[in-house]
């Protein structure tokens, strides 16, 4: 197994190459979590997992609350299954909440502070209502809780990592809040080590082949949690060194046979590449400034068999959507072939006409 077989093997991991799931809900459980601060791209990031999915059938999944857009891993936006969310937050808020307290205390966002947002963030939300960002910044406002200088942000993140306020249904084309109460059952809580192995055990599957380090970084756990975790699951995984480093692959893997050229239009932040420490499998380092700008923007990538060669970007218009190309080198024919069908792929996504400018 060299980096190529890496790559082309996450490809089949991730259900990038073919999936064995049909509901949005089971391709986000399988995934464990996904980065969603760009809401129109991660809702592609699953379309592109399962084949014939519109946009609309995604965010219907959001708007039932089959799956959860909250603060939980890193401190940014993820896609959860609903399933996962309580579990998964109980786990990981603690670690988000120490890594922001400078930038509390700089922000003068007190224990008491919190408290007092919390409560009136549930109380405005009670009765299965689904407000705006707005609507809650004038209901804390009202209260006389300053909202400036960045203060909503950390507020709102606050309240989603208490398990209090989650993702709603979609409003007027703007994103809501919700109660995650009333948005999802309460499970039953998991002792530390099982929460800990399940999410070390959704990662390896559902991502690998990776490393500790990469599950480190994708997880936001400490070191020393993520090594207590991949030694509770490592019955179930084999590990092959390549380049001084250890990959941690299911007991039941194979190589995947590369016989035909593949080329997938993935987007922004999309899991394939955000979710390693070591993206080196799939980037190589002359194209990493091309695909990931310096202020951490990760680009909508071209990756023909397992490897990023380009990047792309769309213009959504009422009845068509416009999608652009940009090589890294010369790309063949049959690649470019091949791009014009995930570019019509992506239209038929939004369920609009494509034209492809490449």
């Amino acid at each position: 197994m060299n980096l190529a077989d890496i790559a082309q093997f996450r490809l089949g991991s991730q259900q990038i190459a073919g999936t064995k799931f049909k509901t949005v809900k089971d391709i986000v459980a399988w995934m464990g979590a996904m980065q969603a601060q760009d809401y129109a791209m991660v809702k592609w990031a699953i379309g592109v997992r399962l084949p014939n999915a519109t946009e609309r059938v995604i965010e219907t999944a959001i708007n039932n609350g089959e799956i959860i857009r909250t603060h939980l891993l890193r401190p940014t936006w993820h896609l959860v299954s609903a399933d996962d969310s309580y579990w998964m937050l109980e786990l990981t808020a603690p670690q988000i909440k120490a890594a922001l307290k400078s930038r509390h205390k700089e922000l003068e966002l007190s224990e008491t502070i919190f408290a007092k947002s919390n409560t009136i963030i549930e109380k405005a939300l009670r009765g299965g209502k689904h407000l705006i960002r707005e609507e809650l910044m004038a209901a804390l406002g009202k209260a006389k809780i300053a909202t400036g200088d960045n203060r909503a942000s950390h507020l709102l993140l606050r309240a989603e990592l208490d398990g209090i306020a989650c993702s709603g249904a979609t409003k007027a084309g703007k994103q809501t809040y919700a109660l995650l109460a009333e948005r999802v059952p309460k499970t039953k809580p998991l002792a530390k080590e099982e929460a800990l192995a399940k999410l070390a055990k959704k990662y390896f599957t559902s991502h690998g082949p990776a490393t500790l380090q990469d599950f480190v970084w994708w997880s936001g756990l400490s070191v020393g949690e993520a090594k207590l975790a991949l030694d509770m699951i490592k019955p179930d995984f084999v590990s092959k060194s390549i380049d001084a480093q250890t990959y941690l692959l299911p007991n039941s893997f194979s190589i995947p046979k590369t016989g035909k050229e593949s080329v997938y239009l993935l987007p922004a932040f999309d899991e394939f590449i955000i979710s390693y420490k070591d993206r080196s499998a799939s980037l190589p380092f002359e194209n990493h400034n091309k695909t990931i700008s310096n202020n951490g923007i990760f680009r909508p990538v071209i990756v023909v068999n397992g490897q990023v060669t380009g990047i792309w970007k769309r213009t959504v218009k009422k009845e068509k959507v416009i999608v652009e190309t940009e090589y890294f080198n010369q790309p063949s024919k049959t690649t470019k072939s091949l791009v014009e069908k995930a570019a019509i792929r992506f239209g038929n996504f939004l369920e609009k006409k494509t034209e492809l400018n490449h």
